[in-house]
């Protein structure tokens, strides 16, 4: 951890932070239309910078502290070429606010894996502290608004995987205090092929306890209905298109997009080649068919930048989020529903999780259940 902090100090200093402009809210998100594109008749696209302006994206999953982790140095406000994302791209591209994903490595687990998250929760944080005029932290929507308002890209912790976990509840509430907003549900014992042991249902408790979402994407159909049964905040998939477009095993079929809605969950659907298709067209069409049976208000984006997948024609960088909006709206999308996959169904969810954690809060006391007592 040390060695990390030590490039990321060498980082900023090199990078000259002190020397840069700070810029205004307005500067950000500009009020007008801003639209650098060749065409300037091209309406929808300028109808898109306009809803981006009030309704920015919150994106579901960037994987840019694994990436980083890697980077002897680099500057994130100026611009970074070693990366998909940096702050100008993000202005460009009207992303407001940002899911940073803390998943790892399939080969890292046990106690280990609880170390390299630790690790990468730093890493987060000290990313962040090294840009502070492009970049703030947030824990909740209240937080997340004040960071767009003031011209900042909010930064939410999470998904992390259920290993770093554990089977320690203790450790959960730890991860929980330095920050993690998100878990996913899949590839630990107590949430695995079969679903959720009784263990895996009181860490859902225990989450919503806290106000900790679960992410479901990569989960299987047990687990992710027991969890729609168990929860009282909704869950999300941060990583899932529509199975009946394209069978990826990440993606979900119809019956579990329709559960997914009734339960007031939200699936992001990821701009990934493999999960959506080689075009902005093909995105746009998982967008079209969950919208349409999972709902309006369960429905959002997940970039997936800088986690080594391959991106559709014309959304290679989370600049391009305005031609994907345009694509929405010559297909008819309404200007209300753009702004509820943009913005206003990752607030909703977020404000779900905390309304939850406080009444469950007054209701019970951190759970010291054992995996041996439920499970054994």
């Amino acid at each position: 951890m040390a060695d990390l902090q030590d490039d990321l100090h060498t980082g900023t200093e090199a990078g000259g932070l002190d020397d840069l402009p700070v810029p205004l809210a307005a500067e950000a998100f500009p009020p007008e239309p801003y639209a650098p594109v060749s065409d300037p008749g091209d309406e929808p696209l300028t109808r898109a910078f306009a809803v981006l302006a009030a309704h920015p994206v919150a994106d579901g999953c960037s994987g840019l502290p694994w990436a980083l982790r890697h980077l002897p140095w680099y500057d994130l406000e100026s611009g970074e070429s070693a990366v998909d994302t940096d702050v100008p791209r993000l202005r460009e591209g009207r992303v407001g606010a940002l899911l940073w994903s803390l998943h790892l490595p399939e080969s890292v687990d046990g106690d280990r894996a609880v170390g390299a998250t630790l690790e990468q929760l730093d890493l987060v944080k000290t990313v962040v502290r090294a840009h502070p005029e492009g970049l703030r932290l947030a824990y909740d929507a209240g937080q997340a608004i004040d960071a767009r308002n003031c011209g900042r890209v909010a930064v939410i912790p999470g998904p992390a995987g259920a290993a770093a976990i554990g089977d320690r509840l203790g450790i959960l509430r730890s991860l929980h205090a330095l920050g993690l907003r998100a878990l996913t549900l899949c590839g630990v014992s107590w949430a695995g092929e079969a679903g959720l042991t009784r263990f895996g249902e009181e860490v859902v408790r225990e989450m919503n306890r806290l106000g900790v979402l679960a992410d479901l994407s990569g989960a299987c159909a047990e687990t992710m209905r027991r969890t729609f049964a168990v929860s009282k905040a909704p869950a999300l998939c941060t990583r899932s298109a529509a199975r009946a477009l394209r069978p990826h095993p990440a993606n979900l079929p119809d019956d579990l997009l329709v559960e997914l809605g009734e339960a007031g969950g939200l699936c992001m659907v990821p701009l990934t080649a493999e999960q959506t298709g080689p075009t902005v067209r093909d995105v746009a069409d998982h967008l079209d068919h969950v919208r349409t049976v999972a709902g309006p208000q369960s429905v959002g984006l997940s970039g997936t930048y800088d986690t080594g997948t391959a991106h559709p024609l014309e959304l290679g960088d989370p600049s391009c989020y305005p031609r994907l909006v345009a694509e929405l709206l010559r297909r008819g999308w309404d200007e209300a529903d753009v702004a509820l996959l943009t913005w206003g169904n990752v607030q909703r969810v977020l404000r779900a999780a905390a309304f939850t954690a406080k009444a469950a809060q007054l209701r019970r006391e951190p759970s010291t259940a054992v995996i041996a007592d439920l499970d054994g």
